[in-house]
């Protein structure tokens, strides 16, 4: 038994019109919306009387996915700040490649994201930054040099 593929990473945000405009901005297409609830929702979650709204946005090549979440009910809880540094356990990002880091970046800013440190230059081969996106993830971005 193998695993097929990773399907998606899921996001739960208070503004879901907002990180869709993020990750739309950052170059990834709207899939769908759609209202979650019901039995299987409780199940599959473990939390009672789940209702929320999802959207599904992926890369352009149709690889990889976010799933974005936002709870009704329950209310969604926060676990702290979230502007929490990038090594605190169980703290993830999610990194995209790009071809233009800098533009990106530059995008991205009008939608809320501000650099965690600084676009920085690995070797001759990548520039790399992380930034904060929606909800205080950390969303990373490369750029691989020719």
């Amino acid at each position: 038994m193998a695993i097929l593929r990773m399907d998606n990473v899921g996001i739960v945000v208070e503004d879901m019109d907002a990180a869709v405009a993020f990750f739309v901005e950052l170059g990834m297409e709207l899939e769908g919306r759609a209202e979650v609830e019901g039995l299987f929702a409780d199940r599959c979650t473990g939390l009672d009387g789940v209702r929320c709204d999802i959207a599904m946005v992926r890369t352009p090549d149709g690889h990889s996915r976010i799933e974005l979440a936002k709870y009704h009910s329950p209310a969604a809880i926060s676990d702290g700040p979230r502007n929490r540094p990038h090594n605190v356990l169980g703290t993830h990002r999610v990194m995209f490649a790009v071809d233009d880091i800098e533009d990106t970046v530059a995008r991205l800013r009008p939608h809320g994201a501000e650099l965690v440190g600084e676009i920085a230059r690995f070797e001759d081969s990548y520039l790399l930054c992380y930034l904060r996106g929606p909800e205080g993830v950390i969303v990373g971005l490369a750029e691989q040099l020719a």
